[in-house]
């Protein structure tokens, strides 16, 4: 078996050391050659740069090791414009819980980490490598390979400097897939981007079709989506910088996130928040329009034991399991997040003041 390799870039720059001077991606296909299939895992509703990141590391190992890989698909994919993105891409996704788990199998997580609760393929499935970008800490310790870099706006960014590293050449459909899965990691103001991230995409853009990522950006939405926002923009409130939003139910998880992203261009404030309820789980997601943010940080901070979080300076998602679902037992949990977020961004005296006015959403629904 492969000796253990393990590179860290921390949020401060810093990095572990590493073996024998070889380049990351020679030490990643180094470590593959004992086994017979490798099979790529993400997290739960993969976005785009864990999607484009598996298909760039499955080119990869096809075309350096002719070896068969396989790439799942762990939970639902909802959001629009990331079923648009499978779909004109013709991403071969197998669903995790189908996957007929071999011995022989070399199993890499990308864009996440283990055991942060963002999973549901089995804990005893062993991994090979974790290949990620976010400063969410997982149990690496008997993973054979680890590239952890903060430092960098996307797991995309990571697995293009791969394949240039290795020379090889990159296809139209997987061009596509890094670019947009960049650009989503790193959009919004000010940036997420590193000058890697942005040599990625200067190299990648020739090669992309970009009336594709046209298409994919302008997915059509569901009637599900309409009524979300609806719902959000009735429960938000505004406590000074911080705007929270509330969906009950939320139609599918990876809505929060769209709340949040169309929130925080609101001009008045720093943050923006979402929570929903999904089934039996209180989605969380957070978005902030500042430098120096600590959105990640400060979404571990509120989350606390209850569940998991993490992100990054300006997006963070989180999520609680929920020991009751009763309308008294979810209202008293939003209730001491709200408490919480308060307290984290030194606001504990600030009153809330709904977004829309109650007296205009009411004259609007009798007009």
């Amino acid at each position: 078996m492969a000796r253990r390799s393990a590179e860290t870039e921390n949020c401060s720059g810093s990095k572990s050391a590493s073996s024998g001077g070889l380049r990351r991606s020679d030490r990643f296909l180094s470590g593959l050659q004992p086994y017979d299939r490798v099979i790529f895992v993400s997290h739960v509703q993969p976005d785009p740069d864990s999607l484009g990141s598996m298909l760039g590391l499955s080119h990869l190992v096809e075309t350096r090791l002719g070896k068969r890989t396989l790439i799942t698909r762990d939970g639902l994919i909802s959001r629009a414009e990331n079923r648009a993105m499978v779909e004109v891409l013709d991403i071969d996704l197998v669903p995790v819980e189908e996957v007929d788990w071999r011995e022989n199998d070399a199993v890499v997580m990308v864009d996440s980490q283990p055991r942060t609760g963002r999973h549901t393929f089995p804990d005893s499935v062993a991994l090979y490598a974790v290949i990620d970008h976010h400063d969410t800490p997982g149990d690496l310790e008997s993973v054979l390979f680890t590239d952890i870099r903060c430092a960098h706006g996307a797991t995309c960014t990571v697995v293009t400097k791969y394949l240039l590293e290795q020379g090889v050449e990159i296809p139209e459909d997987v061009a596509t897939a890094l670019l947009y899965g960049i650009e989503t990691e790193v959009t919004g103001y000010p940036r997420e981007a590193s000058a890697a991230d942005d040599a990625a995409l200067l190299q990648l853009y020739p090669l992309a079709n970009k009336d594709l990522i046209a298409q994919i950006r302008n997915a059509r939405l569901p009637h599900s989506y309409f009524e979300c926002m609806l719902h959000a923009m009735q429960s938000t409130f505004i406590y000074d910088r911080l705007l929270m939003s509330w969906v009950n139910p939320l139609p599918q998880p990876e809505q929060a996130a769209e709340v949040v992203d169309f929130m925080i261009r609101f001009e008045q404030i720093d943050y923006a928040v979402c929570g929903g309820v999904y089934e039996d789980t209180l989605v969380l997601s957070v978005r902030a329009a500042i430098e120096n943010a600590r959105a990640g940080e400060i979404l571990r901070q509120v989350v606390g034991k209850m569940g998991r979080a993490g992100g990054h300076d300006r997006r963070a998602g989180g999520a609680i399991p929920l020991q009751s679902t009763a309308p008294s037992a979810i209202e008293d949990l939003q209730s001491e997040l709200r408490r919480r977020f308060l307290k984290a961004l030194k606001l504990e005296d600030v009153r809330g003041q709904r977004l829309v006015p109650l007296r205009e959403m009411l004259e609007n629904l009798q007009s």
